[in-house]
């Protein structure tokens, strides 16, 4: 055999043994991440949320107020799933399994069955476990998740109950979701933090959650508290960017900040188009995630609409995934 021919061969061997040794802590190093045990706190809230003072006292002579609370709880909870908290996205229209990823190389994550049917995965939960998956990303045996939870740092305890005891309003459904299966790439993503496990990135499972929601009203406050499902996508100070753990097709999160790579120069109507209908000032079509979005904006009120507006605007302008 020819010198130049070995040569090759042998740096072949060398590039296959390195990279089946990369590959191999890959491997490893996800299996680490996705075995740790993480602490968080522990709460607990009514399901559903009681009655005030004052809508006791509103309630006609003879109304149940178990059955009237059960009820207002359910409305409110039906609001916020068809326009903030997203669960059919990842959970499927009927709540009974979805799909997140399902990719040969990046694996199959699919999102659990949370009805009340067979194989459903939160038939069992207690308030503190409804806490500790939605609004932490973490499995009922202290395992990470693999729940988008940054995006519920802000659902209050009210709210994570009426989208609670609206789920549990729905049909049941009988269906065993499989587990988590990491392909080849997922377990690269994973162990090199492109794919993060909120449990793990989040900055404290110790800060205590609202009871309840601010006022809905045209107000900083307000628009601050919805604001909590855009960071995901467009980071923690809105200046958008490449979204970590996103479809490597999704192109980079826009910047929401009053810069001018953002949205200076919007209008109150161009940002509401644009969440709605997908159509910039200058014409061009909003993208997949965004477009993901659309639906659930459409059924936000003027008020939810114009705070959310109102917050975007008061933040100081920033670049680009700064």
């Amino acid at each position: 055999m020819k010198k130049p021919v070995k040569i090759a061969l042998g740096l072949l061997a060398i590039l296959l043994l390195l990279i089946g040794g990369a590959y191999g802590w890959a491997v490893m190093r996800t299996a680490g991440l996705r075995s740790t045990d993480v602490q968080t706190h522990r709460v607990d809230f009514p399901i559903p949320f009681p009655l005030t003072e004052a809508e006791l006292a509103e309630l006609e002579p003879g109304a149940d107020p178990a059955f009237v609370a059960l009820e207002r709880a359910v409305e409110r909870g039906r609001h916020l799933v068809s326009s903030r908290y997203a669960c059919g996205e990842c959970h499927g229209q009927s709540f009974g399994g979805g799909v997140m990823i399902d990719d040969p190389m990046i694996g199959q994550v699919l999102g659990p069955n949370i009805t009340t049917g067979g194989g459903s995965k939160t038939l069992a939960f207690t308030p503190s476990d409804w806490d500790r998956a939605v609004r932490h990303g973490v499995l009922t045996d202290g395992r990470p998740s693999a729940m988008p939870a940054e995006d519920f740092q802000l659902m209050s305890d009210q709210e994570l109950s009426d989208v609670v005891a609206y789920i549990r309003s729905q049909p049941p459904v009988d269906h065993e979701v499989p587990p988590v299966s990491l392909g080849p790439l997922g377990n690269v993503l994973v162990a090199t933090g492109a794919l993060p496990l909120a449990a793990l990135v989040m900055e404290s499972h110790e800060e205590p959650h609202a009871d309840v929601p601010p006022m809905a009203e045209v107000s900083v406050e307000f628009g601050r508290h919805l604001s909590g499902v855009c960071t995901g996508c467009h980071r923690a100070d809105f200046s958008g960017g490449p979204i970590a753990g996103g479809d490597p097709s999704w192109v980079p999160a826009r910047n929401i900040t009053p810069h001018a790579e953002g949205l200076a120069g919007w209008s109150y109507e161009d940002f509401v188009a644009a969440v709605t209908e997908g159509k910039r000032p200058d014409g061009s079509a909003i993208q997949v995630p965004m477009t993901l979005i659309q639906p659930y904006a459409r059924n936000m009120t003027e008020v939810e609409m114009q705070a959310l507006w109102a917050f975007l605007q008061s933040l100081p302008p920033q670049p680009t995934g700064t």
